[in-house]
């Protein structure tokens, strides 16, 4: 681990606690935390996008959060670029970069290293695409995803549209899968030592019952307010559109249902999310994991990661 500086990354689905023990563990390790979540790199939605208060963050500096204007999306490889600017300015004061986030792209895309390929956007086929997904639907784009990429259209769920009609200009652009393309990009190896420390839970009706109790917490602390000021200026921003709380509470602003049925909707999306960002943690072999509901009996969660520590030869 000497010959390499190192970089822990805290990962997991949303509500599994990442951000207390990103915390902890810059506390104890000198450390800094740098986000790995796509929609809080963005202004406004603060309850919504579950970002830290100043009181979580407890004087640790946090880094990614809250950067970016609503109106202007932010591809994968300019996430990476900004992270991987971020993790040297840290690594240069010499604390201790902790990645702390949900967002499983974002972070192997940081973690591994990807050197992006510069593909340019192409306007015209963009606009096509999009064209064409209004009129067919976003299963029918993700279908016609698989007969060139399949590997992409694996990974990619139908609800995550922008990726998807990437992945299609890059085959119409060079005639070569995103996925290739990606295995291509990986020819240079990261320059740290990677701890990636997963929590998880062995009994997922626990992990479910966490969430639904965050999202009470998110309501009484203000989230239908900031969805209805957002609503209410007009700007009708699509990254505010993706944060799951934003659309599942439009129906009642907009007088269509209650507000309990509205918010159980928001319980249910966060969990069929969480479940997704599970599938995508578990395929890293490299990952360390803590299960929150069982590993947890004897100690707190931070013990042990002291412990995963002390055995990678610690710090």
């Amino acid at each position: 681990m000497a010959e390499k500086p190192l970089v822990i990354a805290v990962v997991g689905a949303t509500a599994s606690g990442k951000t207390a023990l990103g915390v902890e563990i810059a506390k104890a390790y000198d450390g800094e935390v740098i986000s790995a979540d796509s929609m809080q790199l963005y202004k406004g939605l603060d309850i919504a996008t579950a970002k830290p208060t100043a009181e979580e963050m407890q004087g640790i500096p946090h880094h990614l959060i809250s950067v970016l204007d609503p109106a202007h999306a932010c591809s994968v490889a300019q996430y990476a670029d900004m992270a991987r600017e971020k993790l040297a300015e840290v690594l240069g004061r010499g604390h201790l970069p902790v990645v702390v986030g949900g967002t499983g792209l974002y972070l192997d895309s940081l973690l591994d290293n990807i050197q992006f390929p510069d593909i340019p956007a192409d306007a015209a086929l963009r606009e096509q695409l999009q064209n064409e997904a209004e009129t067919l639907g976003k299963a029918a784009m993700r279908a016609r995803l698989f007969q060139c990429d399949p590997e992409s259209a694996e990974r990619l769920h139908e609800n995550n549209l922008r990726r998807i009609l990437r992945a299609l200009e890059v085959y119409a652009l060079t005639g070569i899968p995103l996925s290739e393309h990606a295995r291509r990009s990986r020819a240079v190896p990261p320059p740290w030592n990677v701890l990636r420390i997963g929590i998880g839970f062995s009994d997922r009706e626990k992990q479910y019952a966490r969430i639904r109790q965050r999202v009470d917490q998110m309501l009484a602390n203000g989230l239908t307010e900031e969805v209805k000021a957002e609503y209410l200026s007009g700007r009708r921003r699509a990254t505010a559109a993706a944060a799951i709380g934003y659309k599942e509470l439009l129906p009642w602003l907009q007088g269509y249902e209650l507000l309990e049925a509205a918010a159980a909707r928001v319980k249910q999306e966060t969990c069929r999310y969480a479940k997704r960002q599970g599938t995508w943690f578990r395929r890293n072999p490299q990952t360390e994991w803590i299960m929150r509901d069982t590993d947890c009996a004897e100690c707190g969660i931070f013990e042990i990661v002291q412990k995963i520590i002390a055995k990678r030869g610690g710090l």
